[in-house]
């Protein structure tokens, strides 16, 4: 539960959904309540996420207004999931056994409707078999029918028990007063095996979608199950097991070979490889020593170490991720909210074209009018489907978000999908994200008039760069102090935002950074200098200038390695059509230099922090949809800037919640991934979208008769049962069908 100010977010498992409508009349009923900014219900995850005033409302409140609706919710936030899977485990038991009960009465009943029906006593026979099917082993759709009426509202369970009910109760009356019908010249028809038959065929659709839909959350399921249950903590009677949820920051753990590593921290003692592949998609084992950090739920393969813990229980990364997989799968794509409406009032909206259809046989069709203006209806009733519709997104968004996690892509929310799919231009910055990020120093180049002076100005150099925060800096401290090179104090230090820094030491000034502070200040540069310097950077090479007031004392050269998959992830992208553009506040020619050798065709040099966010703007303004890619870090406003933002980091080093999307690998090639990912989740939706309306589309007016006058052709009952329980298994196999895309 996230607090803001006065207002509180939380997630609750939502018990006795059975449709998308059912999912409408509870979203609608909560957020009616006094105090509740918005409230979301997931039918695929079966949670609802609600914004309120907890001065106004509590959970208590809530869970009692859907009560009254025939629903509930579960208000413990530790145990609900469990709570839910496990009724959900034995409700999902209970309906086998009861769809199997029905199936083993609805066959003979069927064989007597087709082949017996002159048999003496066969109408009896028949309603004997049907009463348990419907009464019994049905009668879950007739509760919750009346709790909807009773409330003013219809869901799918209103449709099942109106079209089996109408059938039953003319079926009954045909079979005790066959009089009323004969006495008119017509033959009084009975429908007992189309009622059974489409009880059993939507229990067994039911049964079928929940497996499937269960199959949506294997991610979740798989990343839950990386944490062990117990570990050996050290204590000064020596190593004990104990439960996980017992272990507390500051613990030392013992881990050996093959185990879980059960929360983060960081190793004390002992080395070993680690494989994080659960968690940053990097099939390469990590070597671990000492100082060096471990995460939850990677796995110890050779030797054995000791670490303390630093992060347990839900603030571990890999519950963050769980957490972040969980809000993400539940998240509404906005083509959702669309569909929620239509399911809102779909079921009343077919409860009435049940009525017309009825009513146009009856004025049209002369004596047989009623008769097959009744079967009409109850066909009407039988097809329509809203599950499909409310499965289509839902499931599909499951499916992309839990694969995507499962390599180290983790997607904050359905938009963020619906955002990559539409991208079109992708920026990415030049250190850290397309080079390794760990610059070094390769040369250091003197002007000839202060070779003499070397020590004391490597001394000013240290000093200076000690006190700099930006990354180059870090790399010169180190390759100083590799030389012995001991720092000392400075005077009036200052950091030139984007240029560099100055400090003062003997009255002197003296100035590190790049060449836009020589052009500021007009300090000179020897030929000699100049020259290496174009050599340097033609190379890829950065170059940090040291200067005093007047004039350049020496050159320093860096350089930063292309990753191994910087080229290829360039060539992929422009492959998928999409610009990319490269940022840097590297000089134009190192930046020429990195884009020759990477393919970038777009680039541009020497851009401050700031300017990142203009340029994002720029191509939105040119009409591109476009995705930054950067560290999080310095890239804060470019990256909310951007229509989608992308996070690059390594395992432990991450802020899994700067970005829309978070890479939790350092490779590149996971960005087209992540786009492709975007591209097949959302075309998936729009395919489950498209069957779920063309089903209803078609489905309902063959059902009303709409083909009887020009061929004599009416849908059966039982055939309409049969395609309504396969319209929503085929709408989340489809979604399954990503998960063996690769």
């Amino acid at each position: 539960m996230k607090e803001q100010g006065t207002v509180k977010n939380t997630s609750l498992p939502v018990l006795g959904m059975t449709c998308a409508s059912c999912a409408s009349s509870v979203e609608s009923k909560i957020a009616a309540q006094p105090g509740v900014s918005s409230a979301a219900v997931n039918y695929a995850t079966q949670r609802v996420n609600v914004v309120y005033n907890p001065k106004m409302v509590n959970p208590q409140v809530l869970q009692k207004a859907i009560q009254d609706i025939g629903y509930d919710l579960i208000l413990d936030e530790e145990t609900g999931e469990q709570q839910q899977e496990e009724i959900k485990a034995d409700l999902y038991q209970a309906l086998k056994k009861k769809t199997i009960a029905a199936a083993i009465l609805t066959l003979p009943i069927v064989v007597i409707g087709m082949f017996f029906m002159d048999m003496p006593y066969a109408n009896y026979l028949m309603l004997l078999l049907t009463t348990p099917v419907l009464f019994v082993f049905g009668q879950s759709f007739f509760i919750n029918a009346v709790k909807q009426a009773k409330h003013g509202s219809a869901n799918m369970d209103s449709l099942v028990a109106l079209s089996t009910g109408i059938a039953y109760i003319f079926s009954v009356f045909n079979s005790f007063y066959p009089q009323f019908w004969l006495s008119r010249g017509l033959h009084p028809h009975v429908y007992f095996e189309a009622a059974a038959v489409v009880i059993v065929f939507i229990m067994l659709g039911k049964l079928l979608e929940e497996n499937a839909k269960s199959n949506t959350s294997t991610a979740i399921k798989k990343l839950i199950g990386l944490q062990p249950k117990t570990v050996h903590l050290v204590t000064d009677n020596g190593e004990v097991e104990v439960e996980v949820n017992a272990v507390n920051i500051g613990d030392e753990l013992i881990v050996k070979s093959g185990e879980k590593i059960a929360v983060d921290g960081i190793v004390t003692s002992g080395n070993s490889y680690v494989d994080e592949s659960m968690i940053s998609g990097e099939p390469v084992a990590v070597f671990k020593e000492a100082g060096t950090k471990v995460l939850a739920g990677t796995i110890n393969q050779k030797g054995s170490f000791r670490f303390i813990a630093e992060k347990v229980g839900k603030d571990t990364m890999l519950a963050q991720i769980i957490k972040m997989v969980q809000d993400a799968q539940g998240s509404k794509a906005p083509v959702q909210k669309l569909v929620d409406k239509i399911a809102g009032i779909f079921v009343p909206i077919v409860i009435l074209i049940a009525i017309v259809t009825l009513g146009c046989w009856i004025l049209f069709a002369g004596s047989s009018g009623f008769t097959h203006g009744l079967m009409a209806m109850v066909t009407v009733l039988v097809i329509a489907c809203p599950c499909a519709l409310g499965l289509a997104t839902p499931t599909a968004i499951m499916v992309g978000i839990g694969k995507g996690a499962e390599s180290g892509i983790l997607i904050k929310d359905a938009e963020a999908l619906e955002s990559g799919y539409k991208v079109n231009a992708v920026i990415l910055d030049k250190t850290g994200t397309l080079t390794e990020g760990k610059p070094t120093v390769t040369q250091l180049h003197w002007a000839d008039n202060f070779k003499g002076e070397q020590q004391e100005m490597l001394q000013v150099l240290l000093a200076l760069e000690k006190q700099s925060e930006h990354p180059l800096a870090e790399a010169i401290v180190a390759y100083l102090k590799g030389l012995s090179v001991v720092g000392l104090s400075l005077m009036n230090f200052e950091s030139l935002t984007g240029k560099g820094v100055s400090g003062s030491y003997q009255a002197q000034k003296f100035y590190a950074g790049s060449h836009r502070i020589l052009s500021e200040l007009n300090i000179k540069v020897s030929d000699s200098l100049c020259l290496k310097v174009k050599e340097l950077e033609e190379k890829a090479q950065t170059v940090i200038y040291f200067s005093n007031q007047e004039e350049v004392i020496l050159i320093i050269a860096i350089a930063d390695e292309l990753k191994t998959g910087s080229k290829k992830a360039v060539q992929v992208l422009q492959q998928q059509g999409i610009e990319v553009y490269m940022l840097t506040g590297d000089n134009q020619h190192t930046a020429a230099a990195v884009a020759q050798q990477t393919g970038i065709l777009n680039f541009q040099a020497e851009v401050l922090p700031a300017d990142k966010a203009e340029f994002v703007k720029k191509l939105q303004e040119q009409g591109k949809v476009v995705a930054m890619i950067g560290d999080g870090i310095n890239d804060s406003q470019a990256l909310a800037q951007a229509d989608l933002s992308i996070a690059m980091g390594k395992g432990s080093d991450i802020a899994i919640d700067v970005a829309k999307i978070t890479l939790m690998s350092s490779d590149l090639l996971q960005v087209p991934k992540a786009l492709r990912l975007s591209r097949l989740t959302v075309k998936t939706i729009r395919q489950n979208l498209f069957w779920a309306f063309i089903y209803n589309l078609i489905g309902i007016p063959l059902a009303a008769g709409i083909l009887y006058p020009f061929n004599g052709f009416l849908l059966n009952p039982m055939i309409a049962g049969a395609a309504m329980a396969l319209s929503s298994v085929s709408v989340v196999s489809n979604s399954l069908r990503l998960k063996f895309i690769k």
